[in-house]
């Protein structure tokens, strides 16, 4: 039945339409029969008011059909349980439609209640705000870090630290920053990360941030103990002897002294032990002092004079500087910048010592080795940040040594300072940047990402 009983009943209408129609103009031409023609044309009328009726019923069901989708109203439902009526398949496609949409929603809901729990859960807290500061949303962890109630604006965080607020909204894309504020006598150590969308044509930003202090505190007391241990180490190399030589100098000149009726008479073989000992004492003090001096120019890096420069010209400058050393012990460097126009902002001299330092680090490593090899090379990645590598195809570094080439102090050489690695990270970090390496036999590879 259905559309074609629709069909089969307005054509049914149309034709008693016409054939009343016809009645009343055959009674009004060839008659005089005026009350049966009024009976006749009050019945067109009639007929005429059922029709428009019939059609404008189907237009009243589609009306509240597309509102319902419009206002998100989907408890309506169409009778479709009149006996012979054409209405009933057109009705029971509106209740499916509807009761899909009753799905969907029910399913986006669900899934929205499943997501919400799973913000509320994770321990991370989470901040979503409008370009306007407006928060949308904020988690249970954010509030638990941060010890604040309801955040409805940035500004909010005000109360924290006034330049909080400010440091959050000039976070770029994919960036992070490390905050640290005071709540009364707490100490927070806040690391930040961003993340900016879009949602229905809107900009939304979405901070995520922790509280790393007790993981720094580690880390510091871990750094702390490295540090001493490398400093006690060098200290007593050079203290122990120095010591046990004064020690066997003072002894040798009070035994002189006491046992010779002649004070400044010396026997030369006691001249020569005392010579010894006082030059391998001014060699070890000289060494101290070395070690110290370069302890100091550690602490001493100054901040990043940043500018913007043509990595490609600054490779290939180091090229040029170190080619006549990487000639000499037979390694051939080879340099790659794709694209060639890759611009960096920051401090060139200071990006450039890191990179000469890893490049003579891989000269030296590659010390007896066959077809000696050191590859500069610059790119950028999807997200527009640079990396700059340096890459040969030495020996490799121990795994042991791999975990400690970064500590101050600490290295593979017997003539080094251990320094060049822990400032070149330092560096690194002071231009918001980082220093990794991957090392296995026949390749090592040190990568800068600004």
């Amino acid at each position: 039945m259905g559309f074609k009983d629709f069909r089969i009943l307005i054509f049914i209408r149309i034709m008693l339409l016409a054939m009343t129609i016809g009645i009343c103009a055959y009674l009004i031409l060839h008659t005089e029969y005026y009350a049966t023609f009024i009976a006749a044309l009050f019945f067109v009328v009639v007929q005429i008011g059922f029709l428009v009726n019939f059609l404008d019923k189907t237009n009243k069901d589609i009306a509240k059909f597309l509102n319902s989708i419009r206002f998100d109203d989907f408890s309506y439902s169409f009778p479709d349980s009149q006996s012979g009526s054409s209405y009933n398949k057109l009705n029971r496609e509106f209740n499916s439609v509807l009761q899909k949409f009753r799905e969907i929603r029910a399913e986006k809901e669900a899934q929205y209640h499943y997501l919400k729990t799973i913000i509320q859960h994770i321990g991370v807290g989470l901040i979503s705000f409008r370009p306007n500061g407006e928060v949308q949303l904020s988690n249970g962890a954010a509030k638990k870090i941060l010890r604040i109630g309801n955040i409805r604006n940035l500004k909010d965080l005000a109360s924290l630290d006034p330049d909080l607020p400010e440091r959050i909204e000039l976070l770029g894309n994919g960036e992070n920053d490390l905050v640290k504020i005071y709540k009364g006598n707490a100490e927070l150590q806040l690391a930040l990360q961003a993340t900016i969308f879009k949602l229905r044509k809107e900009e939304f930003k979405l901070v995520s941030f922790q509280n790393i202090q007790s993981e720094l505190e580690e880390k510091e007391m871990e750094a702390w103990q490295n540090l001493i241990r490398v400093l006690t180490h060098e200290i007593m190399n050079s203290v122990t002897p120095i010591s046990s030589l004064a020690s066997t100098v003072d002894n040798a000149i009070l035994g002189h002294m006491e046992g010779s009726k002649d004070p400044q008479f010396v026997d030369a073989e006691d001249l020569d032990d005392v010579h010894i000992a006082v030059q391998t004492i001014r060699k070890r003090s000289e060494s101290l002092i070395k070690f110290v001096s370069d302890f100091r120019n550690m602490t001493r890096v100054p901040m990043p004079n940043k500018s913007l420069f043509n990595v490609k010209e600054m490779i290939e400058h180091i090229y040029q500087l170190l080619k006549p050393e990487l000639e000499e012990s037979e390694v051939n460097c080879e340099v790659s910048v794709d694209p060639e126009s890759i611009q960096l902002l920051a401090d060139r001299e200071q990006i450039e010592q890191v990179i000469i330092n890893l490049t003579k680090n891989a000269q030296h490593a590659m010390v007896g080795s066959k077809n000696k090899k050191i590859i500069l090379k610059a790119w950028v990645d999807s997200n527009s940040r640079v990396y700059i590598s340096v890459e040969d195809n030495g020996p490799g570094i121990e795994k042991e040594a791999l975990e400690r080439i970064f500590i101050p102090f600490f290295t593979t050489k017997k003539t080094g300072s251990g320094i060049g690695l822990s400032l070149s990270r330092q560096i690194m970090r002071m231009h918001k940047g980082s220093i990794n390496v991957v090392s296995e036999p026949g390749n090592t590879r040190f990568t800068l990402k600004f």
